[in-house]
C-alpha cells in the first residue's frame, strides 16, 4: 500500500526556493515560476499543461504564479512594479491578482500571485483583523484596488484588504513569539508590499519608492527598511531592527504555546467588529454587490449575474462571490471566470459547475442540478447559463457551484516541520492506497531522516487561514486521497490554504499562563484556588497557582492542557466574583536569559480612554512598530499583567500613553511590583495624552500628543535622559468623621493613595470632581482636548460667587509646627513647578522663607488660592499662588467632608486626617533630551544600521 513501492511512483525535492531560510516573509519577492495554488494537483494540472486559458497567455515564465495577458487601456494606469505612468494603450495584466505592468518590466517582476502566495510562507501566521474603517490612499494586498471603501486592516503588520478578500488574504503576519513550530534564532526581514508613507525612498538606489496610486514598493515590517521590489534582493536577508533594536522585544526571546487560542487572545487585543469572512462580498468585476442573502440583478441585457460557491460550506453559509459573464459565454469561459473569483489557477480542465437549485440553497448540500463541466460540446452547455432565459434580466441570479473532477492521483507538497533542512518541500504523488503512514515512510529518506524510525514522526495538516492557523495530526492509516477530496468538497478556497507538515511524534509539554484579575484583594493563594475552583471549577491536576497578587486581587495560573486552558480562558471572562467581572489574559514567557546583551526592551502602557481618546490609534502603532508582546491595553488587566511579563527582564524602560492619572496609576503599580523585578527601577517615559499633562511638561513631552509620527516618539523615548522625581504617599484616615449636617460623606477604612504631581483640597479639586463625573456620564463627548477645557471653564464660571471658607473647615500641621491658613478657598501640595494645565503656581519670585523648589529635593510646596478667579489669573500668568508652607511631612485635618484631588484623580473625602509623607526610594522618569536627533526620525529615512543613543545621567 506504500506510494513509494508502487510502480511508476515517484517523488522529488522542490528545490531552488527563494523563501528556503525566511521562514516568517511574507510571500517571496523572487519566488519561482507558476505553481499550482493548492497543496495537490492531479495529473496535468500542473503549470505549462493543458490548455492556455483563453485571452490569458503566460508572457514572463518569471512571472510567480500570475496569468498575463495584453490588455487595451481606457484611463491612465501605473505599473505596479515601477509605478511609472503606462504611456500609450496597452498594458500587462494579471487576470486572478489584477497586477498592472509595463511589458519592459515584466521580466523584472518577482512579486507572486495572490493564487500562490500561500504556498510560498515558510510558517504560517495569522492575522488579527480590526473593525471597518475608512483608509485613505491604501491598496488591498488581495486584488490590489484601492481601499475606497470601508477597510479592514492587521492590527500588528501593515496588511489592508477588503472585508470580502479577508478569506483570500495569506497568512503571512509577523511572527512575534516562538510556539514551537518551526522555531528559529535568525531573524529575517519581513517583507510587505506597498502603501508605503509619501516620500519613502529606496535602501539601494535612494530613489522614491512609494506610490499613491497602485500598490508597489515593500517595507520591513520589523526594521522599517523600504525599497523597490526589484532592489530588495539586493540587501541582505538578516534583519537586524533597524533604529529601534535596543528598544524591541526579540520574537526568539518570547515564547508562548497558543495552540487554542486566536492571534487576537495571545496579543490582547479587544474583539473586533470585522464582519465574518464572506460577508459583503463583491462582484469581481466591480459590478452590483452581492453577498449572503442579498439579490442581484443584472444591469445590461447581454450580461447575466451568477452566485459562484466554492463548496458545501460556502452554501450552509450562503457565502458566494458574485460574477457577471456575458449570456452567450462559453461553459469553458464562465468556468475560468469562477475560478478566478476563488483565485484558483489550476487547470480548469478539473473542475464543473453544477447547478444549485433552491432546496440545496436552504441548506440541501447533497442536492444538485445538472452538472455544467468545462469542455462539453454540447450547444446548450456551450452557451452561458442564462442562455435558455435571456429575455428576463430581473430574475434572481443562478446559484452555481465549483466542483473538483475526481482524481485517481495527485501531487501532494510535504513540508518539513523544521528549519535547516536544505529543500523548502517534497514533492510526491499519492494514489488510492496511500496513507499518512505510507508517505512519511516514503519522505523520510528524502530529507535525510530515515534512520530514526517510523514512529518518531507524524503527518499533520496544517490550514492556513487568515484569521486562524489550524493543526490537525492524521491518523497513520488516513487514505490521503480521500482527505484531499473531502476538503476540495468542504472548500477549493480551504484546499489553496492547506499544507501537509512531516513532524517529529515529540510530546509538547502544554503550558499556558493565564492572568486572572478581578478578584477580591488580601487573600492566600489557597483561598484563591479555592475562589476558582467554586468560580470556574478549575482541574487540580491540571491547573495551578503560580503567582499571587494579593493586594490587587490577581493571580497567574499555569495550566498543563490546552483545552482546559482555553476552557478557563472563555468561562472567566463570563465569570463574576462578588459582583466584580473578573478579567483573563494569555501572558507569554520572556525567554531572558537569550536577550541581546544592549537589548533594553520598552514596555509600553496605552490609555485608550485619556484625553482625545487617541490612544487605539497609538496601540495599532506600537503593535507595529514593536513586539506587540510588549504593548498593553491598560483598560484591560491594568499595568499587572505588563509588569509580570517583564518581571525578569534585567533592564527596560516604560512608556506610558495617557494623562496624569494614568501616569500615576502605573507608577503606583511599579512601586507595588518593585521587589518582585529584576529591574526594580526602570525609567518611565510619558506620551501625555490627557487633559492637563502637566507632569509630560515637565519634563518636556509637550501639553498633549497632536498626532506626531509614533516612530518619532520612540526614537524621542531611546534618547531620553533620566532625572529622579520625588514620590509621595497620602495616609488617608476617616475614623474621626463627624455626624454634622454639612458631612455628605460616610467614614471609609484607611487607604493609602501615592502622589507625583500635587494634591488638591477645595476649589480645584471640586472642579475636577465635576468634569470627572460628567465625563462618567456621556464618554463620547470627551473626544478632544479643547472640549475637556471648556468643560473645566463652564464648571468655574458657576462656582465663581463661593465664599472663602476653607480656612475655617481644615487645619494644616507641617512637620511639628501648626500653620496658620490665610483665607482660601483651595489648598494645594505641588511637586512639580507645573499645574493646571502649564502654571507655575508657585511662582518664580525669590523668597528668603523657602528654598528655591525642584521636582527631587523631598520637599512639597504648599499654596493658597482664594477662588475661581484667582485660578484663572495663575493660568494666564498674571499671578501665582498664595505660598503657605514648604516641607517634606504635613498633618491635614479635615473638620468636614471635602473634595480631594491626587494627579487629577478627584474624590469626596470624609473628615478625619491626611497624613502627607515622603514614598520611599525617588521614581525614575525620562526627560525628552533638549537636542534635535542627529537623523531624521522617520521610518522613510532611517537606516536598517542606525545606532542607538547612549543613556543619559540620572539627576
Amino acid at each position: 500500500m506504500a506510494a513509494a513501492a508502487e510502480p511508476g511512483a515517484r517523488a522529488w525535492l522542490g528545490g531552488g526556493s527563494p523563501r528556503q531560510g525566511n521562514p516568517t516573509s511574507s510571500p517571496e519577492l523572487g519566488a519561482g515560476s507558476r505553481s499550482p495554488s493548492g497543496p495537490g494537483s492531479g495529473p496535468g494540472s500542473g503549470p505549462g499543461s493543458g490548455p492556455e486559458r483563453a485571452g490569458a497567455r503566460p508572457l514572463s515564465p518569471a512571472a510567480p504564479g500570475h496569468s498575463f495577458r495584453k490588455v487595451t487601456l481606457t484611463k491612465p494606469t501605473f505599473c505596479h512594479l515601477c509605478s511609472d505612468f503606462i504611456w500609450g494603450l496597452a498594458g500587462i495584466l494579471c487576470d486572478v491578482c489584477n497586477f498592472m505592468s509595463h511589458e519592459k518590466c515584466l521580466k523584472h517582476v518577482k512579486i507572486p500571485c495572490a493564487s500562490v502566495a500561500p504556498s510560498l510562507v515558510r510558517v504560517p501566521v495569522a492575522h488579527c483583523f480590526g473593525p471597518r474603517g475608512l483608509y485613505k490612499r491604501r491598496f488591498c494586498a488581495v486584488c490590489r484596488k484601492g481601499l475606497e471603501a470601508p477597510g479592514v486592516r492587521c492590527e500588528v503588520c501593515e496588511l489592508h484588504v477588503h472585508p470580502d478578500c479577508v478569506p483570500f488574504a495569506c497568512s503571512d503576519c509577523r511572527q512575534c513569539h516562538q510556539d514551537g513550530h518551526r522555531d528559529h534564532d535568525t531573524h529575517l526581514h519581513h517583507w510587505r508590499e506597498g502603501n508605503l508613507p509619501s516620500g519613502a525612498r529606496c535602501e539601494v538606489c535612494r530613489k522614491t519608492c512609494c506610490s499613491s496610486d497602485v500598490l508597489a514598493g515593500v517595507r520591513c515590517e520589523w526594521c522599517g527598511v523600504q525599497a523597490h521590489s526589484v532592489c530588495s534582493a539586493a540587501l541582505a536577508p538578516e534583519c537586524t531592527f533597524g533604529r529601534l533594536r535596543t528598544m524591541v522585544l526579540p520574537p526568539a526571546c518570547v515564547r508562548l504555546l497558543s495552540r487554542n487560542f486566536s492571534k487576537m487572545h495571545c496579543f490582547r487585543i479587544s474583539e473586533s467588529t470585522a464582519p465574518e469572512p464572506g460577508e459583503g462580498e463583491d462582484s469581481v468585476d466591480g459590478s452590483a454587490p452581492a453577498g449572503p442573502g442579498r439579490e442581484v440583478m443584472a444591469l445590461e441585457s447581454s450580461k447575466q449575474t451568477l452566485k459562484i460557491f466554492d463548496g458545501n460550506d460556502a452554501v450552509q453559509r450562503n457565502h458566494f462571490r458574485a460574477i457577471t459573464v456575458p449570456r452567450l459565454a462559453k461553459s469553458q469561459e464562465v468556468l475560468e471566470v469562477a475560478l478566478r473569483a476563488y483565485y484558483i489557477t489550476e487547470d480548469p480542465q478539473g473542475f464543473q459547475l453544477q447547478a444549485l437549485p433552491a432546496p440545496a440553497l436552504a441548506g440541501n448540500t447533497g442536492a444538485s442540478g445538472k452538472a455544467w463541466s468545462g469542455g462539453t460540446t454540447e450547444e446548450e452547455s456551450s452557451r452561458g447559463p442564462g442562455a435558455r432565459d435571456a429575455p428576463s434580466i430581473t430574475r434572481v441570479p443562478e446559484a452555481w457551484i465549483i466542483r473538483a473532477l475526481p482524481r485517481t492521483q495527485e501531487v501532494l507538497k510535504i513540508y518539513p516541520a523544521w528549519l535547516k533542512v536544505g529543500v523548502a518541500y517534497v514533492s510526491l504523488r499519492v494514489t488510492p492506497q496511500s496513507t499518512a503512514r505510507t508517505v512519511v515512510l516514503e519522505v523520510l529518506p528524502l530529507l535525510g531522516r530515515q534512520a530514526e524510525g517510523l514512529k518518531s514522526f507524524q503527518l499533520v495538516e496544517v490550514l492556513m487561514g487568515s484569521r486562524q492557523v489550524q493543526r490537525t495530526v492524521l491518523a497513520d492509516e488516513e487514505p490521503l486521497l480521500d482527505r484531499l477530496r473531502e476538503i476540495r468538497q468542504t472548500s477549493l478556497r480551504q484546499m489553496s490554504q492547506t499544507r501537509f507538515y512531516v513532524a517529529e511524534s515529540r510530546v509538547v509539554a502544554p503550558r499556558v499562563s493565564l492572568f486572572v484579575g478581578g478578584l477580591p484583594p488580601g487573600r492566600s493563594p489557597q483561598e484563591y484556588s479555592s475562589l476558582l475552583d467554586e468560580a470556574v471549577a478549575s482541574k487540580a491536576g491540571l491547573v495551578s497557582v503560580s503567582h499571587v497578587y494579593s493586594a490587587q486581587g490577581a493571580v497567574v495560573l499555569d495550566v498543563a492542557c490546552f483545552a482546559e486552558a482555553e476552557r478557563l480562558y472563555m468561562l472567566v471572562r463570563d465569570t463574576a466574583v462578588h459582583g466584580r467581572p473578573l478579567t483573563a489574559l494569555v501572558l507569554p514567557d520572556v525567554l531572558h536569559l537569550k536577550l541581546p546583551p544592549h537589548c533594553r526592551p520598552l514596555l509600553v502602557f496605552v490609555n485608550p480612554r485619556s484625553g482625545g481618546l487617541k490612544g487605539r490609534d497609538l496601540l495599532c502603532s506600537f503593535r507595529k512598530l514593536l513586539n506587540p508582546h510588549q504593548v498593553f491595553e491598560l483598560t484591560n488587566g491594568g499595568p499587572l499583567p505588563g509588569f509580570h511579563v517583564f518581571s525578569q527582564v534585567p533592564c527596560f524602560r516604560v512608556l506610558v500613553c495617557g494623562g496624569d492619572g494614568t501616569v500615576g496609576w502605573v507608577l503606583a503599580a511599579l512601586e507595588e511590583m518593585r521587589h518582585r523585578l529584576a529591574c526594580p527601577e526602570p525609567a518611565v517615559a510619558i506620551l501625555p495624552l490627557g487633559t492637563g499633562n502637566d507632569l509630560g511638561r515637565v519634563l518636556r513631552w509637550g501639553p498633549g500628543y497632536s498626532g506626531e509620527d509614533p516612530f518619532s516618539v520612540l526614537v524621542s523615548v531611546d534618547e531620553a535622559d533620566a532625572v529622579l522625581v520625588d514620590r509621595w504617599t497620602i495616609l488617608l484616615d476617616a475614623h474621626e468623621a463627624s455626624s454634622g449636617e454639612n458631612s455628605v460623606a460616610d467614614a471609609e477604612p484607611p487607604k493609602i493613595v501615592h502622589m507625583s504631581n500635587y494634591c488638591g483640597i477645595g476649589i480645584d479639586a471640586e472642579l475636577s470632581l465635576d468634569f470627572h463625573q460628567a465625563r462618567e456620564e456621556e464618554p463620547g463627548k470627551f473626544t478632544s482636548r479643547f472640549h475637556n477645557k471648556g468643560v473645566y471653564v463652564r464648571a468655574g464660571l458657576q462656582k465663581m460667587n463661593r465664599s472663602r471658607g476653607l480656612h475655617r473647615a481644615l487645619r494644616l500641621q507641617a512637620g511639628r509646627q501648626e500653620v496658620q491658613l490665610p483665607s482660601i478657598e483651595g489648598l494645594i501640595f505641588i511637586n512639580i513647578p507645573s499645574w493646571g494645565s502649564g502654571a507655575d503656581l508657585w511662582g518664580s519670585e525669590s523668597d528668603s522663607r523657602f528654598e528655591k523648589p525642584r521636582m527631587d529635593d523631598g520637599l512639597l510646596e504648599v499654596v493658597g488660592v482664594t477662588g475661581v478667579v484667582h485660578m484663572g489669573q495663575v493660568q494666564g500668568g498674571l499671578r501665582s499662588g498664595i505660598r503657605i508652607a514648604q516641607g517634606s511631612y504635613f498633618r491635614v485635618t479635615l473638620l468636614k467632608a471635602a473634595p480631594v484631588q491626587v494627579d487629577g484623580e478627584p474624590w469626596v473625602q470624609a473628615p478625619g486626617h491626611m497624613i502627607i509623607s515622603a514614598a520611599g526610594p525617588k521614581v525614575h522618569m525620562l526627560r525628552k533630551a533638549k537636542q534635535k536627533p542627529r537623523k531624521a526620525v522617520t521610518p522613510k529615512d532611517v537606516r536598517a544600521d542606525g545606532a542607538p543613543a547612549p543613556e543619559g545621567d540620572s539627576k
